[in-house]
């Protein structure tokens, strides 16, 4: 056995390694991580990563860019200790308060350390401001990035690129139309704000938001990692939806790692992200008890997690908020460590016996319940 994992090779394009994971018949398993704010918090999560590299050995390693690309340069010196370790690093690369040559170097940087993957984002605004804007006219969107990438590096790079099941959080818009006004697909997706308002991306909109993501993908995306989202249904209406229109690159589900209440709804509601009725009245009652939110987010992790795999995804990829527990606990509960997946190969879960529509049945009926009964961020 190889005691270093499956798809075994560092400075290897994700691309390659998905590839190589799928001849194996292999379910991967990704992380993510932000920049800390304090050289303690970097020593912590280093030895984080040395933890969880043995007992998960994940295909690749997001680290992020930071909001407003406020940690850049921490971002590239923790893609270099990621190298370091033996965890196979995916830099974050961000349009967001960075210039031609910023990106240049940022670039370089990676090359010449033999980082071959990155992902190539718009970014959320700088704190403090509530619009995006264009700091360099040359990277107005990630789109730009991807192409200004592959003319520049050519194949070099892995390219991901990110993905919105429920749409664009700038697409999700309040909407005066009633639930019953809106179309099935619609009230699959609609949300439900704070103040008991509808917001949807209305299904002309997610058209263009499926179009521009195809136009990402031909300019040379390789994987797409799709944004939080908590109704496993959606995220397979848009896979198919995507597949409709010709995209055939992998697509990976990100899921949130539920740690705490508070964080939660701030994380939901700055991202528009729906939150199932269900999931809503278990996150109301779990109150302010730490341990029965990060109960609730480890049972929800492993649903989810189950479903997905369910649904044929190659790999699962796991925001987790720079802490470790739940998310060991999910993925060991998925059978998915490395001595699990070196074990028993490829994990299978059984299908829920439904179909798409009636999932989107489901969903509508729900949601609508939610608003009844109920009621009371970004990278493009």
């Amino acid at each position: 056995d190889d005691a270093s994992g499956f798809c075994e090779e560092v400075e290897m394009k994700i691309i390659d390694k998905i590839t190589d994971c799928k001849n194996r018949n292999e379910t991967f398993v990704s992380l993510e991580f932000f920049p800390p704010r304090s050289a303690t918090g970097v020593a912590n999560l280093e030895a984080r990563w040395e933890r969880m590299r043995d007992v998960v050995d994940p295909l690749f390693t997001d680290i992020t860019w930071g909001a407003g690309g406020s940690t850049s340069s921490l971002t590239m010196e923790l893609t270099m200790k990621l190298k370091n370790i033996g965890l196979e690093p995916n830099t974050h690369l961000t349009c967001t308060n960075v210039k031609k040559e910023e990106v240049v170097d940022a670039l370089q940087t990676c090359r010449d350390a033999g980082v071959k993957n990155i992902v190539a984002l718009r970014g959320d605004p700088p704190i403090g401001q509530e619009k995006w804007e264009a700091t360099d006219e040359s990277f107005k969107c990630a789109l730009d990035l991807v192409k200004f990438i592959r003319k520049e590096h050519g194949d070099f790079f892995n390219i991901a690129v990110a993905g919105y099941p429920e749409g664009h959080p700038d697409a999700i818009l309040p909407t005066s139309q009633t639930f019953d006004e809106l179309s099935q697909a619609e009230q699959s997706r609609c949300r439900i704000a704070p103040d008991g308002s509808l917001h949807v991306c209305n299904d002309a909109k997610y058209a263009e938001e499926l179009a521009y993501l195809k136009a990402k993908v031909d300019a040379g995306s390789d994987i797409i990692i799709t944004q939080m989202f908590f109704d496993c249904s959606t995220f397979a209406a848009f896979v198919q939806a995507a597949r409709k229109i010709g995209i055939s690159v992998p697509i990976i589900p990100g899921i949130m790692v539920l740690q705490s209440a508070a964080g939660f709804k701030k994380m939901t509601n700055f991202c528009n992200t729906r939150v199932p009725p269900t999931l809503a009245k278990q996150v109301d009652a779990c109150g302010d008890n730490e341990q029965q939110i990060k109960q609730l987010g480890i049972e929800l992790g492993v649903q989810m997690g189950k479903e997905l795999i369910a649904q044929g995804v190659e790999g699962l990829h796991f925001y987790t908020l720079n802490l470790e527990k739940s998310t060991l606990a999910i993925i060991e509960k998925l059978g998915l460590t490395a001595k699990d997946r070196r074990k028993n190969k490829k994990v299978t879960y059984d299908k829920p016996i439904m179909t798409s529509t009636t999932w989107l049945g489901l969903a509508a009926v729900a949601a609508w319940a939610y608003f009844i009964l109920l009621r009371p961020n970004l990278r493009r």
